[in-house]
């Protein structure tokens, strides 16, 4: 049986987590490491890490990388940007990194993403496009299809 003070506990760091998650959600463009959210959320970056993969089912890191290849999405989608301006529109440092997950995430790298979204998009409303788009999370993108000549 759960004690009042244990449950109480719980729900304090529960509402202490939503705070990491929105904080990501608010955030992803800049310099977020778990160490300084864990800071923010006043626990050890172990436990905040151990705590989030809990309640939401990946790591702080793996959860704000989602966040900016969301975003990177709409930016490639816009047309605008090169990949590299990007890249560094949603906060990532190394385009190789950025390059890296987001193909695991989409299934396809940010440049072929570019070229294929503005022609399969086209017409949708931005948010009918989010949503039809959004990133699959931890790595189940299905690999490309060979294409045969």
């Amino acid at each position: 049986m759960t004690s009042r003070p244990a449950a109480a506990q719980h729900l304090r760091d529960l509402a202490r987590l939503r705070r990491v998650r929105d904080r990501i959600d608010r955030e992803y463009a800049q310099p977020l490491d778990v160490e300084a959210l864990a800071r923010g959320a006043h626990m050890s970056a172990g436990h905040l890490s151990r705590e989030f993969r809990l309640a939401y089912g990946e790591s702080p890191y793996s959860y704000l990388m989602t966040r900016r290849i969301e975003r990177a999405m709409a930016l490639l989608r816009r047309g605008d940007l090169s990949v590299t301006e990007v890249c560094f529109a949603v906060g990532c440092a190394s385009l190789g990194t950025f390059s890296t997950r987001f193909t695991e995430l989409v299934g396809v790298s940010p440049s072929t993403y570019r070229r294929q979204a503005a022609s399969a998009t086209a017409g949708m409303p931005s948010c009918v496009a989010k949503q039809v788009t959004r990133p699959i999370r931890n790595r189940e993108a299905r690999a490309p299809e060979p294409q045969l000549a």
